[in-house]
């Protein structure tokens, strides 16, 4: 039987982090199915839409964004609520965002103490183990990894003053990208569209033969082992993290003594600092605001919300993949609508005061309670 529910949509606070839950067509399809949309004034401006887009498509706008917490039964976001937020969370509400909860201990510890479902974008996962919550923004992050790396590779910037694609008579750069999977697969694109050198270090053989095949041997594969990492790590003048392991926190791969061997002016981005990140040396998550810090010579571009520079495309690739995941939640309520769809229950990090994820208690060193014994 279909429920109504009220879905709030505040305006997203993180630095410089102009995406939006739900586009006005989004709105539209909600309020299509019955259900009431509340949106914060000015919440989508950002992604280019105004308030009265979604009032076109019946959704009312708000002024605060305490109103629209306080008054919705399910809440979407983009990213996960910083300390100000906390004071909303209320028991039986239901959060639908990007959590990262394995590198964030406080907001787990929050979202248990208050009761909150939180339901986490980047923890549904399909029975062929793809992420589809996540992959359009691992798409948006690894090509624009490349494109940063290549910003910041500029002298007037810090860097050592390099081309990627070189030009003839003068070698390209050497782009190092740790992980082959949706991430690093396209920054793969990115760089060798530039005309730089590139390597993938992967630990799936499988995965290495696909890339090889996607490629067509444009690029050079390398079993990721300490050694062949320090070994490459040494020659990189761009160095990606492209490393996830859903849930988890990432692993650190590349050593403080490694990132010291790097070429002074070099850059590092690590797409994976919101699950912690995989490099040793990023040490503190930066902003949009305030991207890179120096460490050992070398350059680190540690931005936990990188697709929130290019909002436009960044919010409409994310509701692309959200609606119908929200529409059942929406329309069935959490534990008719997990019960039914094995992905969305994996997406379920928090339920009735515990962690419902394993490897998100794993990475707090919390217990784990499956969600079948909670229900």
């Amino acid at each position: 039987m279909s429920q109504q529910s009220v879905i709030g949509v505040p305006k997203e606070i993180k630095n410089n982090e102009n995406r939006v839950a739900l586009t006005p067509g989004g709105a539209g399809m909600l309020r299509m199915a019955g259900h009431q949309v509340l949106i914060e004034a000015g919440a989508g401006v950002g992604s280019g839409f105004s308030d009265d887009d979604y009032s076109k498509e019946g959704a009312v706008i708000l002024g605060s964004a305490a109103d629209v917490w306080a008054q919705s039964s399910m809440i979407m976001k983009v990213k996960e609520p910083l300390p100000s937020e906390f004071g909303y969370f209320r028991e039986g509400l239901v959060l639908f965002t990007y959590l990262h909860l394995a590198a964030a201990g406080d907001l787990a510890a929050q979202l248990m103490s208050s009761g909150v479902t939180g339901i986490a974008y980047e923890t549904i996962q399909l029975a062929n183990g793809s992420l589809p919550l996540l992959t359009p923004m691992s798409e948006v992050a690894g090509r624009m990894s490349v494109q940063i790396g290549a910003h910041f590779l500029e002298k007037y910037y810090g860097g050592r003053g390099i081309l990627l694609g070189g030009v003839p008579g003068v070698p390209p750069a050497d782009v190092i990208i740790l992980g082959g999977g949706i991430v690093g697969t396209n920054a793969a694109k990115m760089a060798l569209g530039l005309g730089a050198n590139v390597v993938v270090i992967e630990r799936s053989a499988d995965r290495m033969r696909a890339l090889d095949d996607i490629f067509g041997g444009r690029l050079r594969t390398l079993m990721s082992t300490p050694h062949n990492i320090a070994h490459a790590v040494q020659k990189a003048d761009l160095l990606i993290g492209a490393v996830l392991i859903p849930g988890a926190r990432a692993p650190r791969l590349v050593t403080s003594t490694m990132v010291e061997t790097m070429k002074p002016g070099s850059v590092i981005v690590d797409v994976a600092v919101d699950q912690g990140g995989s490099i040793e040396t990023i040490d503190r998550v930066t902003t949009h605001s305030d991207p890179v810090y120096e460490k050992h010579g070398v350059l680190h571009y540690a931005v936990a919300n990188m697709p929130g520079a290019v909002p436009r495309t960044s919010t409409l690739a994310l509701t692309n993949v959200t609606m119908p995941y929200a529409l059942e939640l929406a329309g069935k309520g959490v534990q008719a609508a997990v019960a039914g769809n094995q992905p969305l229950q994996l997406g379920v990090n928090t339920y009735k005061g515990h962690i419902t994820h394993p490897a998100v208690a794993e990475a707090l060193n919390m217990p784990y309670v499956a969600l079948s014994e909670l229900s």
